[in-house]
């Protein structure tokens, strides 16, 4: 097995990610000292009570709702133990486990070609470089070409990513600022049009801030963030409640930083950048010949359930799985086909769901409007299905495809 890596090194983006128990199951399954490593990165809720609270829903409005009633909504299982963790803390546990001399960077793969026949794949790179291989999965992102190798013969539609017509502001918050709004559990604040998610990351030290915004017109250009001005976006919050507009500002520090840089290294709150939101909400299948798609290549979601990442994580689970009991090259195709069968249909159901979340959070939903109790509502019913309570299906099913090696 041979990584390809465009970019010279890893490298993480954006600064907290969250996991649902099927991600953590799934990291146990691939490796336990996987599980391990994320288990002394992690941070959870800390209030006894809300263990199996995976958010909880307020007002962005002045005290949060509170001045009409609303004293909170709570989204939670009793199977479901909420974590996050800062990306690149998570990225430097996982390329401990990567074996050495498996990874190849400043590989840009310009072509791939396959020879059906002999049923191989051929890689073509930037640098003249060819190589052939019997399979090749395509985990190179939202913008990466695997997924035009996939679909754009028959669904050229679906290969470009559509507009989930928000984008969000980022941001990193001290832990000393951040609990003027938030204790040691995740809350999530909703307003018309507009959203503040926020949760504690590196240990509890600092916490990750994600601001949504509803866009009404489309992405016009390159699927890139953009820098506005200060101003520009501090408009866009000016029916929040003051204590999201404090953590609007920067630090002296970070006046000369460079723009669509995220605060990795250095003590920010929130800038003035649009991340536009994109996703894959209708993918028909995830194999064409011996070229396969994981992670975002397949299923690229809004952020809205966090729940994008655990789906590559569930997939790479699996995939491995399959590729495991292969015992000749002949067989690889059957395997391919049952991880179609198996990965697709869930995570595109996760894709579509986190559709529908987006929507409610933003209070633009057809059926619940700006009712934030049947909001919790709906929520707490969807949480089991892509939260992983369901994972003992799910390989029940895999057993059962697995049959057709």
């Amino acid at each position: 097995m041979t990584i390809y890596e465009t970019a010279p090194r890893f490298d993480a983006v954006g600064a907290g990610i969250g996991l649902s128990p099927s991600a953590l199951k799934a990291m146990e399954l691939m490796d336990p000292k996987f599980a391990r490593l994320y288990d002394e990165i992690k941070v959870g809720n800390t209030s006894p009570e809300r263990q199996q609270q995976q958010i909880e829903i307020l007002s962005v409005e002045e005290r949060f709702g509170s001045s009409w009633g609303w004293k909170g909504g709570s989204v939670g299982h009793v199977r479901f133990e909420r974590s996050s963790a800062r990306r690149r803390a998570l990225l430097e546990a996982v390329k401990g486990l990567i074996p050495e001399g498996s990874v190849r960077f400043n590989k840009r793969v310009v072509q791939v070609v396959q020879h059906r026949r002999r049923r191989k794949v051929e890689l073509v790179f930037a640098d003249g470089e060819k190589a052939e291989y019997d399979m090749v999965v395509g985990c190179d992102g939202i913008k990466g070409m695997t997924r035009g190798v996939v679909l754009g013969k028959i669904w050229p539609e679906e290969v470009p990513a559509k507009y989930c017509n928000k984008y969000v502001y980022r941001g990193i918050a001290p832990i000393d600022e951040a609990k003027k709004i938030i204790d040691q559990n995740v809350r999530w604040w909703v307003g018309k049009g507009t959203g503040w998610a926020m949760y504690h990351i590196s240990q509890g030290r600092e916490a990750n801030i994600v601001a949504f915004i509803q866009d009404h017109n489309s992405w016009e250009g390159e699927q890139v963030a953009r820098e506005v001005t200060r101003e520009e976006m501090e408009v866009e919050f000016a029916s929040f409640d003051t204590r999201f507009k404090n953590l609007l500002l920067v630090s002296s520090v970070l006046q000369s930083a460079p723009p669509i840089t995220m605060a990795a290294d250095c003590d920010t709150y929130v800038k003035p950048i649009k991340w536009p939101l994109f996703h894959h909400p209708d993918t028909p299948t995830y194999v064409n010949g011996r070229v396969c798609l994981l992670g975002n290549s397949a299923h690229t979601s809004s952020p809205s359930q966090a729940a994008g990442a655990g789906q590559g994580l569930e997939g790479a689970l699996i995939l491995s799985k399959l590729l495991g009991l292969v015992t000749d090259s002949s067989q690889l195709d059957a395997a391919l086909k049952v991880y179609d069968a198996i990965r697709r249909p869930r995570a595109q159901g996760v894709v579509q769901t986190s559709r529908e979340a987006g929507l409610e959070y933003l209070l633009v939903h057809p059926e619940f409007g700006g009712n934030l109790q049947k909001i919790t509502v709906d929520a707490n019913k969807r949480l089991p299905s892509f939260g992983g309570m369901t994972w003992g299906e799910v390989s029940e099913k895999q057993k059962q495809c697995s049959g057709r090696l």
